[in-house]
């Protein structure tokens, strides 16, 4: 990847934090209702939880949601004002799409 491809590090940073997001572990809000500080638990690392380990279909599927979410915003950027915005919405999505053609490709 070129040092200057604002595109593609757009679309790389943006998907890298969804599927960052994809493997949050929930949280199970109800249970940490009505906790008292005594009880809850201390320590470096206590409340840490494992994350989840997402399958290669799985990162497939955030990967082109993704590229569809911004195919479209893009669709909707119909303004010739947004023009420029939808071009680097439409090269963001095309990015993405490569990494799923197969390997080689990207």
């Amino acid at each position: 990847m070129r040092a200057r491809d604002r595109a593609a590090v757009s679309a790389l940073r943006a998907t890298l934090a969804a599927l960052d997001n994809a493997e949050a572990v929930p949280v199970d809000a109800d249970a940490l209702r009505g906790v008292a500080i005594e009880a809850a638990p201390a320590g470096a690392g206590a409340t840490e939880a494992a994350r989840r380990e997402l399958s290669e279909p799985a990162v497939v599927e955030v990967v082109r949601a993704e590229a569809a979410e911004r195919l479209e915003e893009a669709a909707r950027l119909t303004a010739p004002a947004h023009a420029g915005r939808a071009a680097r919405l439409r090269a963001e999505a095309a990015v993405l799409l490569r990494f799923l053609d197969g390997p080689g490709t990207a």
